[in-house]
């Protein structure tokens, strides 16, 4: 295996670049393993042989905490940046702004490597406006296309910032959004002000994204299965390190945990089968109540979970973050009408901002454990005894 310790620094992602070439040029050579900070090699087992074909190793933990080792080809990497590229109108330039140690952070490198193209790279440290601009002053005098990649809540700070941020991320030709879910209202409010912002739907187990705006890239398909989504195509892993008989891999197909359906040919991803809220005896989807709710005025961001509760089961639970003037008893009330009584929120938080985890998911343990302190601390309030 290929370690190689990725800080922030344009310096780190140049030595990704300089380990990831030989195999995109078809050479052979030791895997390459991105690791963040804090993430250690030692549970990969590196002492062990490194299954065949073979050219990174994206270490991740996904939601359950339990670290695996995404095997991934070379020829699963050229597809998925070729198939980018394919969709949003040819080679172009790239800015990468999130971390390389992520799939999504190292497609980006790929992407560049592939079309002999200049890589600029935002420096960790705190994501701003400013700091974003400077990055990509050298990616907008390029000739050809130029692109980026964003999680949602670095739109969402850009949108807020305006001026000069704005007017950046505005000249890009096409900006990739995903890592996570992003809401109606952003999503509208950034093509509204001239961004071409494409979501895209994938994982480390697909290279990343292979779904643009609900639909797949070039030989990507996406079956439903009692609405959990399977993906296939040349981009997928092929398994997990040192666990050649996981049944997320099975004939060709990768088995997700995500929910989903189509909506005019177009698939919708409607959250995690482990995130599911079941109150009452019927099952809510969180990703459609945060749908609602940032559909409203006032709400930028929401994240709904489950919250342990005697009488239902679970009771619905959401945290928002407000631009200010929001009413809790109206934004319950637009649930039940969209979703029915059972999906409205027992419990709504307004918090200046929403803990994230990894490429900017949104941290729903930590959100959980958020919710649950602030209703306890209602409950011991004196107005409340």
């Amino acid at each position: 295996m290929h370690p190689v310790d990725l800080d922030g620094t344009a310096a780190a992602v140049q030595a990704l670049a300089r380990a990831l070439r030989p195999h995109l040029d078809g050479d052979t050579g030791p895997a390459v393993v991105p690791l963040g900070p804090g993430e250690a090699l030692d549970v990969l087992r590196p002492e062990l042989p490194v299954e065949a074909d073979t050219a990174l190793i994206v270490r991740t933990s996904g939601s359950t905490g339990s670290a695996k080792g995404v095997l991934l080809s070379a020829a699963a990497l050229r597809a998925s940046a070729t198939a980018t590229h394919a969709r949003l109108g040819g080679p172009g330039t790239w800015l990468l702004t999130m971390p390389a140690h992520h799939i999504a952070g190292v497609q980006v490198v790929v992407r560049s490597l592939l079309v002999g193209t200049a890589l600029a790279v935002l420096p960790a440290g705190g994501f701003q406006g400013r700091r974003f601009v400077e990055a990509a002053s050298d990616v907008l005098m390029a000739e050809g296309p130029r692109y980026t990649a964003l999680v949602p809540t670095q739109l969402t700070r850009l949108l807020a910032e305006g001026g000069d941020a704005l007017a950046a991320v505005r000249s890009f030709d096409a900006v990739l959004v995903g890592g996570a879910a992003t809401s109606p209202s952003t999503l509208r409010q950034a093509r509204e002000a001239g961004i071409n912002a494409v979501t895209t739907y994938g994982m480390s187990e697909t290279a990343g994204g292979c779904v643009y705006d609900g639909s797949p890239l070039d030989g990507t398909r996406v079956r439903l299965v009692d609405d959990v989504i399977h993906l296939s195509g040349p981009s997928l892993a092929h398994g997990y390190r040192l666990d050649p008989d996981n049944p997320a891999f099975t004939d060709g197909w990768f088995h997700t945990s995500d929910l989903g359906r189509l909506v005019d040919g177009r698939l919708q991803v409607l959250g995690r089968t482990d995130d599911l809220i079941n109150t009452g005896g019927k099952k809510v989807a969180p990703t459609a109540v945060e749908r609602v709710l940032t559909a409203q005025p006032g709400v930028v961001e929401a994240c709904v979970v489950g919250l342990p509760d005697p009488e239902w089961g679970e009771r619905v639970a959401a945290a928002i973050v407000s631009s200010g003037g929001v009413d809790t008893e109206e934004l319950t009330s637009a649930v039940k009408r969209e979703l029915g009584p059972h999906a409205a929120p027992k419990q709504i938080h307004i918090v200046p901002e929403l803990p994230l985890r990894g490429p900017g998911k949104v941290d729903r343990a930590a959100v959980a454990r958020l919710l649950s302190a602030a209703r306890i601390s209602v409950e011991q309030s004196p107005e409340h005894g």
